[in-house]
This record gives C-alpha cells, sequence and structure tokens, in this order.
C-alpha cells in the first residue's frame, strides 16, 4: 500500500471512513488511545482479541460445570456412605437391641445417640421402634414423633439409603434394622447428614478452578494486547474492509488533486508519481522505480528532488512552466526513508498576483477613505484627512484647494479665488504653494480645465503640458528640478456644485498615473467631496445658530447700582445651545438674576431660549416673586410642548431649567427659585465658598409641583455666581467633582473683581466645553442709611401736608431741591390715594439711586387703575400727572400689601452709589 505524502500513521475512522494520520508525538502521548484501539472489535486486533477471550471464557465456564458436576456427584455418595455406615453401626451396638425392649428407650438411648453422632459427624441419629415413632433425636422436642421418611424395606430387614428434606434441610439418611438374638426387627436406627456439610475437598478444588482460570484469562489479555500493538503498528488500527476502502480513497484522491505528488525513496529512486506531477514534469512512462536524476529533469530541480531537504515554495522554471516546489522528509514522522515532493503550477498565478495586489491595496484605500474622511464636521480637516490618505501610498503629494466660501460654509461662486486649505508630502521642502495661500489657475492650466468642465485631468508627463507651465514659469521649473513628473487634477464636486480642487503629484514613484490611477483618485476625492460639502452645510447652519443665539443673548448689561456684574458664554463644542442668562433692573432699586437651559443644540433650542428670555421680561415686569415667575414660566413651555408638532427634522421642547433670583440693596436679601437647576455659588467676604440650600423645584415643562423660594442674607461684597450645568458636569466627571472644582476656582479669586472670578473659573474648563455654558458673577452693594428716608404716615388727609415738608427737607439734604415740586405733587396723589382707597399702615420711602424713587406702601392689593377724566370730573386725573412726570411708575405686591413707586431722573446728581 502506498501512503500519501505526510501520512505515516493513522487512527481507526469514525463512520467508516478512513482515520485522520497519527504523529509520532501524538503517539507517544496516547499509547493509552492505541490499546484502546487495538481492543477495538472494528479492528484486525479487536477480532483477534474476542476470539481469545471467548475460547478462554468457554473451558472456563465447562471446566467450573464439569466440577460442580463432579462434586455434587461426590457428595452424594460419601453422603449415601457415611450415613449407612454409622447407621450400621449404631444398630449392631451392643445393647441397641436390650434398650429398646426398656419401658423407657430415650433414657438410655438419647446419649448413646448424640455422642455417636458428635463422634462421626453426622448430622442426626435416630432410634425408632418399627412404627417410625422416635426415641431419640438431636432435638429433644422431636422425640416421639413420626419419622419423616420411608422405612417399610427397614421394617422387613432390609436398608434404605434416601435423599429426603427433613426438619434439618435437605440431607441423605439410611434407616437399618435392629435384631434381636432370634433375627427379629424389634427397633429401627436411622443416621443422615445434610448435603452442605459433604464435599469441602471439592470446593477447594473449584476455588483452585476459578482462580486459575482468572490467571489464564489475565494472561490472555495481557497476551492479546501485546498482539494488538503489534498489529495495530501492522495494520494503523483498520480492518480489513477500512484498509481496501482506505487505499482505494487515497488511490482516488492521488491522482485527481491538481497538485504534483511525487515519492522518493531514500536511494534517490522514484517510487510514486501521480498524474499531475507526470503532466507538470512530463515524465516518462517508465519513470517509477528510476533514479531521480535519471528520468530527464534539469539539474536543478533533479537535485532538489533527489537531495530530500526541506523547501517551502521554491520556484523552478520546467520548460515552459514555472512550478512552485514544496518538499519534506516523511521519515521524521515515523516512516521509511525518503520525501514527499508536491508540485504546483504557479504560470498564471503570479501574473494574476500581481494585478491582484493592486486591486487590494486600491479597495484597501476606498476603505480607509470610507472610515478615514469625514470624521469631524469642520471642512479644513477633512481636506487634510483627504491629502492624509493619498500620501504615500497613492501620491507622493496631496493637495487640496477650496473657494474661500466654501470655509465660511457658503455656496462658491465660478471664478472666484482659491485657497490652499491642505498640502501633503513626503518632503517638507517641495516648491508648492503654502497652505493659506490665495491664488487663481491660468485658462490653460490642467487645474482650470478642471474647475471649468468638471471633469478630471491626467498630466502624465508635466515636462511635455505647456499649460502647465504656463502658470509661472519660474515656479513649475523648480517644481520640475524637485522631481515631480505627474499630476492628476480631480474636482471636488457636491452635485452641481464644484467646491475646489484635489491635486495629486508624483515625484519619487517612477511610474507617471494611468487610467486606473485616474479612477481611483476620482473614486477617493468622490468621497471626500460629499463629506466636505456635509462640513460646509454644518458651518453655515452652526453659523446661522451662532447669529441667532447671540443675537438673541444680551449684548450689553443695563445699569444699576445693586451689583457689579460680569458674565461670560461659552459655545459647546458640538454647536450652539439653549444656555441663557439675563440682568433685568426691577423697581425699588433691586435688581433680577435669571440664568437658564434649554435641552437640545442647534437653532430650535436657540429659538426656544429666545422664547423663554422674552417670557421672562415680560413677566419681570408684572414684579412677581421668583416662584410665581417660574410657575408661569412653566405653564408656558408646557403650552409650547402641547402646540408644536414634531417633525422628522425637529424635535419638540423636551425641557429646560431656570434659576431665577431678586437681589434688594436696601434690606442686602437675595430671594432665589430654581427649576431644576444647578444651585448657586456663594463666595462671602472672607473668602469662604458655600452652596445655599435652594429647594430644587421640577424643570419647566414638567408641572404639578408648586416651586419655592430661599432667602439668602449677603453682606456688602459677597459675590453670587450663576451658572449652567456645562460649567460642572460633563462626560469625564460628575457634578460633585464639579462643584468641588468650582469651589476651587473661587476660593482662589477672592480678592479678584468679578471679571478676574470669571477667568478664574473658566480657567479650569477645557477649551472647548462638550456643552454650553453660561456664567454670571454679581458682587453686591448695599444702598447706605444717607440714601433712604422712611416716614409712617397715619390714615388722616391733614397728615399729606406733613409728608411733602418733611420730603422737601431730605430732598434739600441730599441736593435735590429742583425735584422738590414733582416730588410733592407725586406723595402727595399717592399718599391720598392710599389713604382714601387703602388700609393702614402706610409708608413712604424715598431712596437715591441713579434716580429718585418715591414709594407709598399699604395694606392693601387694590391696585390704581390710570384713566382719562372727563371735563366734568372734580378727580381722577392724579394718577395721570403721576405718569406725565414720573420716569417709570407701577405697582408691586408685597406680602404685607403692595407698593406704588415712580422714579424720577436726577440731571445735577452723579448716579447714586451704593457701598461695598
Amino acid at each position: 500500500m502506498v501512503r500519501l505524502p505526510g501520512r505515516s500513521d493513522t487512527r481507526p475512522p469514525r463512520s467508516g471512513s478512513p482515520r485522520a494520520p497519527l504523529s509520532e508525538g501524538e503517539q507517544g502521548v496516547r499509547e493509552p488511545g492505541r490499546v484502546r484501539s487495538a481492543l477495538s472489535a472494528r479492528s484486525v486486533a479487536g477480532q483477534v482479541f474476542v476470539l481469545q477471550v471467548v475460547i478462554v471464557l468457554l473451558l472456563v465456564a465447562a471446566a467450573v460445570v464439569t466440577q460442580v458436576l463432579q462434586v455434587r456427584h461426590d457428595s452424594s455418595t460419601e453422603a449415601r456412605n457415611r450415613s449407612l455406615a454409622v447407621a450400621q453401626t449404631f444398630a449392631n451396638a451392643p445393647g441397641t437391641a436390650a434398650a429398646l425392649r426398656l419401658p423407657h428407650p430415650t433414657t438410655v438411648l438419647q446419649p448413646k445417640a448424640e455422642a455417636a453422632r458428635r463422634a462421626t459427624g453426622v448430622d442426626f441419629i435416630v432410634v425408632m421402634n418399627t412404627d417410625g415413632i422416635r426415641y431419640t433425636h438431636p432435638k429433644p422436642d422431636r422425640i416421639g414423633k413420626k419419622f419423616v421418611g420411608d422405612i417399610g424395606p427397614a421394617v422387613a430387614g432390609g436398608t434404605v439409603t434416601q435423599e429426603v428434606h427433613g426438619t434439618i434441610g435437605e440431607l441423605v439418611q439410611a434407616v437399618v434394622p435392629v435384631k434381636d438374638q432370634a433375627g427379629k426387627v424389634v427397633g429401627l436406627v436411622s443416621a443422615g447428614i445434610t448435603t452442605a456439610h459433604v464435599g469441602g475437598a471439592a470446593e477447594q478444588q473449584l476455588m483452585l478452578l476459578l482462580t486459575a482460570a482468572g490467571v489464564a484469562l489475565a494472561l490472555a489479555l495481557a497476551g492479546t494486547a501485546l498482539v494488538g500493538r503489534r498489529l495495530l503498528r501492522q495494520t494503523h488500527g483498520l480492518g480489513p474492509n477500512e484498509m481496501t476502502r482506505m487505499y482505494e480513497h487515497h488511490d482516488a484522491v492521488l491522482h485527481s488533486v491538481r497538485e504534483g505528488v511525487l515519492i522518493v525513496g531514500g536511494d534517490g529512486r522514484l517510487m510514486l508519481a501521480n498524474d499531475e506531477a507526470q503532466r507538470l514534469l512530463d515524465l516518462p512512462p517508465d519513470a517509477e522505480r528510476r533514479r531521480v536524476v535519471d528520468i530527464g529533469l534539469d539539474g536543478d530541480t533533479a537535485e532538489l528532488i533527489a537531495s530530500g531537504r526541506v523547501a517551502t515554495d521554491e520556484v523552478h522554471l520546467v520548460k515552459d512552466r514555472l512550478l512552485a516546489v514544496n518538499q519534506r522528509p516523511i521519515e521524521v514522522r515515523g516512516g521509511p526513508p525518503g520525501s514527499v515532493t508536491t508540485l504546483r503550477d504557479s504560470t498564471e498565478l503570479r501574473a494574476l498576483s500581481g494585478r491582484a495586489e493592486v486591486a487590494r491595496e486600491r479597495l484597501s484605500m476606498l476603505y480607509d477613505a470610507g472610515v478615514g474622511i469625514g470624521t469631524s464636521l469642520d471642512v479644513t480637516r477633512t481636506a487634510e484627512e483627504l491629502a492624509e490618505l493619498a500620501v504615500p501610498r497613492f501620491a507622493d503629494y496631496a493637495i487640496v484647494d477650496l473657494y474661500d466660501a466654501v470655509l465660511k460654509g457658503e455656496e462658491p461662486k465660478p471664478g472666484d479665488a482659491l485657497r490652499r486649505v491642505a498640502l501633503t508630502g513626503v518632503r517638507k521642502d517641495a516648491p508648492l504653494y503654502p497652505v493659506g495661500e490665495r491664488f487663481r489657475f491660468v485658462p490653460s492650466s490642467p487645474q482650470a480645465r478642471s474647475l471649468q468642465t468638471g471633469d478630471s485631468v491626467v498630466e502624465r508627463r508635466l515636462r511635455e503640458a505647456p499649460g502647465w507651465r504656463a502658470q509661472d514659469e519660474e515656479l513649475t521649473g523648480r517644481i520640475l528640478e524637485f522631481g515631480i513628473h505627474s499630476l492628476i487634477s480631480v474636482p471636488l464636486r457636491a452635485g452641481n456644485l464644484v467646491l475646489g480642487l484635489a491635486i495629486f503629484c508624483r515625484s519619487e514613484k517612477p511610474a507617471p498615473f494611468d487610467d486606473e490611477d485616474l479612477a481611483l483618485a476620482e473614486e477617493l476625492v468622490a468621497r471626500a467631496a460629499v463629506s466636505i460639502d456635509n462640513a460646509r452645510r454644518y458651518t453655515r447652519e452652526h453659523s446661522m445658530a451662532v447669529t441667532l443665539q447671540r443675537s438673541l443673548l444680551p449684548r450689553s448689561l443695563p445699569e444699576q447700582s445693586a451689583l457689579d456684574i460680569a458674565y461670560r458664554y461659552l459655545p459647546a463644542q458640538a454647536g450652539v445651545g439653549g444656555d441663557w442668562f439675563d440682568v433685568l433692573p426691577l423697581s425699588g432699586a433691586r435688581v433680577a438674576l435669571v440664568v437658564g437651559d434649554v435641552v437640545g443644540h442647534g437653532l430650535h433650542a436657540a429659538a426656544t431660549m429666545g422664547r423663554l428670555r422674552t417670557a421672562v421680561h415680560n413677566f419681570t415686569a408684572l414684579d412677581l416673586q421668583p416662584d410665581e415667575l417660574l410657575g408661569l414660566l412653566d405653564e408656558l413651555v408646557s403650552r409650547i410642548d402641547q402646540d408644536e408638532t414634531p417633525s422628522e427634522s425637529t424635535a419638540t421642547i423636551t425641557g429646560a431649567t431656570c434659576l431665577y433670583a431678586i437681589y434688594d440693596p436696601v434690606s442686602r436679601r437675595c430671594t432665589v427659585a430654581r427649576a431644576g437647576h444647578p444651585p448657586p455659588a456663594l463666595l462671602r467676604p472672607d473668602g469662604s465658598v458655600e452652596f445655599p440650600d435652594v429647594p430644587a423645584g421640577p424643570p419647566l415643562g414638567v408641572g404639578g409641583l408648586p416651586f419655592e423660594t430661599a432667602e439668602l442674607e449677603l453682606p456688602p461684597g459677597s459675590r453670587l455666581v450663576l451658572y449652567t450645568d456645562g460649567l460642572v458636569e460633563d462626560r469625564q466627571r460628575d457634578i460633585d467633582e464639579g462643584l468641588d472644582l468650582l469651589a476651587g476656582a473661587l476660593e482662589s479669586a477672592a480678592d479678584g473683581t468679578p471679571e478676574e472670578t470669571c477667568a478664574a473659573v473658566l480657567e479650569r474648563l477645557p477649551a472647548r466645553p462638550s456643552d454650553d455654558v453660561a456664567l454670571l458673577v454679581a458682587r453686591t452693594r448695599a444702598l447706605g442709611p444717607d440714601q433712604i428716608a422712611e416716614w409712617q404716615v397715619p390714615s388722616d388727609p391733614a397728615a399729606v401736608s406733613e409728608v411733602r415738608s418733611e420730603v422737601t427737607r431730605r430732598l434739600s439734604e441730599w441736593g435735590l431741591d429742583e425735584l422738590s415740586f414733582t416730588t410733592e405733587l407725586i406723595l402727595s396723589e399717592l399718599v391720598t390715594n392710599a389713604i382714601r382707597y387703602g388700609r393702614a399702615p402706610i409708608g413712604v420711602r424715598l431712596l437715591r439711586d441713579r434716580t429718585l424713587i418715591c414709594e407709598v406702601s399699604d395694606a392693601s392689593t387694590t391696585s390704581p387703575h390710570l384713566r382719562y377724566a372727563a371735563s366734568t370730573d372734580e378727580g381722577g386725573r392724579g394718577l395721570f400727572l403721576v405718569a406725565q412726570i414720573a420716569e417709570r411708575w407701577g405697582t408691586r405686591y408685597t406680602p404685607a400689601g403692595k407698593v406704588i413707586w415712580a422714579e424720577q431722573p436726577c440731571p445735577d446728581v452723579s448716579p447714586g452709589r451704593g457701598r461695598g
């Protein structure tokens, strides 16, 4: 039988197929497995083993059966002889016949019978009369009872030997007569022995026989195992049918494979050559059994095959074929000396492999372009990614030129200048336009032709392209001297829009660009053009959103004296969001601070932010408390969500947060309420930082729960810090860590101005935060006692004149004599209305700030209304006069009632300053 190459050992197959080869290492490690294989009933060794075991078992069984039968026969014979001899001896013993004639034979015979039984080893000796009534028995309770057995022959003078089932088990007994001197039968004697008490020698023989049989079976198993291992080496664990089938399969495979197979013996003779080897080497018909060097092969090939050395994919030219030769020795796997050689025709494969490698590299580039270009929505970065991908795999230099309008997110216009945005090359000193330079291509250049026609242009040899050299004779000359010799110009097209050019150059690679290179360049540029256009559109939309957002945010802060304020706003890296802030002056020198955040990013979030900011402006005009204002905002957001119908391109508001605070410089108290917003930070004058416990209401638009306020007393010089969650929370840290960082930044700027505090806080942030950040730092001031005047007014019309006198005196002290008349007129009307229509207590307060503020308070919640009195009316013109004289006037409600206030400018006095 001929082995296939590399198959020096096989194992018994499963399902009737030839087994896989077993290496030498596996033979040593799996020796128990080989023994089990040898003992398999399907192998030749297994069949021999089964036959030997069956023979041994049959011989042992026959011997055991024979021994058992012999033991049974010997035991029965021995029992008969012994029982008969004992019975006859006792019957003929002196005194037995005489004892039977006594009135009580048992008294004499029972001791003698028991003594004789013990001496002879039988199981019983029974003496009885001729009627079978026992006089003796080993068990005394059986005396006097009928004997079990046939006694007829004995009564007649004969003897009886029989096997019966007596009272002590299976036994053999003999019955003999007892005769007197006259020969008359006067009694009977029976002796018996159970079969279990005889045959001891036979049982020992049976054990010896079984032991010998076990030893014989073990020797047979060991011998069979040795024979099996021998047969395993010879037959590889296969049965005759399997060996035949394996040979047929191996022979079929050997001659049908598309590789040539040669088996050469240790003496250099060709032992086997399959059909493919004979075709590839063109061997003669009688090549087998001849020496390899004598069958007509070329010297190198014959030397390699005859040497038997290891070879891997060595290429040899045999006539007109390139053959890849692999060779391995077979003795290393336990086989006979020799080697196996395989031959593969690689003539066409070599030609195809070069083209396949080029195609594979191009497919790899296209794949990398799909995942590597357009990773960001930045036009310049996308252009750089295209250039970096092409160098050095495709070109030695890659250039991207775009119109300026594209960089701004706008659509380019034909004829505009280009700007170089990306340049990547194998060397840094190439004489090319640098990044950032603006230029135009002359009409005869390939780049200009690409822009005009929208088609790609390839210049295989730049030295022979006069149109290209017309761009700049000196520069193009230096480019040629540098070694750049071939160029491809591909327009960056997005639909009908040409965004710019991608230019590829070769200098180190000697081969010029061809049509296949042009196709690859167009494919790369087409993918990059889509990403650049997407980045352009994003830039346009981002610019629009930023413009909208900045137009909706406060451009400057209103003038007021209660707070010294600084702010910062940082848009998110991903785009604009809905963060906003505002500073709103209120009546009575108070100031409202508001910070909010709309969930989401983009135009929709910015527009929603503008709507909420406008609503806060309107609600502030009502002079509401913070919790009441947040309640109105909550209803507004809920209505916006209900009224808007979401579409595929837009999303409804999914929530907003807000913090609203009112600071009063007179009482130095700050009232704060928040709706799902982070709490404010408070930097006290001593440098300590705390986060006041302000009740956290639900976000706006959720509804269902009321909002609560907190009262904070702020000493002059305290800094109240309002912010959005983008300042203290992002993907890299949670809000607790962010609050700790914020506290540390505030402590480091404890002695600085609000502007310095903003700068110190933002230094702790990344350069481009992942979310919008709005920051508002307000340092508190307080109105001094010399800026405040208060009186309590009795509910009596006569008290109005006293109020006017006090006011005139105080205005004179403040240097505001010019406002005495108008102030008296305003207070007279307001106090008169309070006395007439309000409820006590009634109070008057003057505040000297940037304006002169007059306030009249009472316990009534009825608000006066401005109306136009008819010519016949006696009254109704007081508030009209107040509105004409005052710069602003209004009503605000307090827990104790209401306050009517009016403001007048102070032209002759510098703006009031609170004391810090």
